[in-house]
């Protein structure tokens, strides 16, 4: 199958979670919606499982792509670190999924997957690398440290100071994150 038509399905999945609770959302729907059959739906993703760990996996990787922008939108550390927290809060206040994938909190509506990499038999690169692991919440704030960290320190950079700066972005992800569990509700900020 194309990228394309993969990335329609994706969004049909998408859009139909938005309406409705995951285990309302029929393959049928979602195949309809992206206008391919369902049986090129389950030739791409297997089952409503590798549907639903392909769509996490897609929301975490932009979710991450955005992480990327965050760190090379300014020069000043702080200001990254500050558009790092921001693009955290933001992108879970917009994306249930994204929101989940933080905090470990799959309500009701949302698919469930499990982290841990379940066994593929798809020939599909794409949902291979799905059916890997998934991140935890733990996993995210590991990811996006050791990222910011990557872009902050200079070549050089001795190990007390990559250390402290690990430290500063580790609160970075923090702060983001506690705009997530906690949002503010003043000012419109976070």
């Amino acid at each position: 199958m194309m990228p394309a038509a993969r990335e329609s399905l994706l969004d049909a999945a998408y859009t139909a979670l938005a309406r409705l609770p995951w285990s309302a959302v029929r393959m049928v729907d979602v195949a309809a919606a992206a206008g391919v059959s369902r049986q090129t739906l389950y030739n791409e993703f297997g089952s409503k499982d590798g549907l639903a760990r392909a769509l996490v996996r897609r929301e975490a990787d932009g979710y991450l792509a955005g992480i990327e922008r965050a760190l090379a939108a300014y020069a000043d550390a702080r200001e990254r670190l500050t558009a790092t927290a921001e693009w955290t809060a933001s992108a879970a206040r917009e994306n249930a999924l994204v929101r989940a994938m933080l905090t470990g909190c799959w309500g009701e509506g949302l698919p469930a997957p499990t982290l841990r990499a379940v066994p593929s038999s798809s020939v599909v690169p794409a949902q291979r690398r799905a059916d890997g692991p998934l991140p935890s919440p733990g996993d995210f704030v590991a990811i996006v440290r050791d990222r910011a960290v990557a872009a902050l320190s200079g070549p050089g950079a001795d190990q007390r100071d990559t250390v402290e700066l690990a430290r500063s972005c580790e609160l970075a992800v923090r702060v983001g994150l506690s705009c997530v569990s906690a949002p503010p509700g003043w000012g419109g900020v976070g």
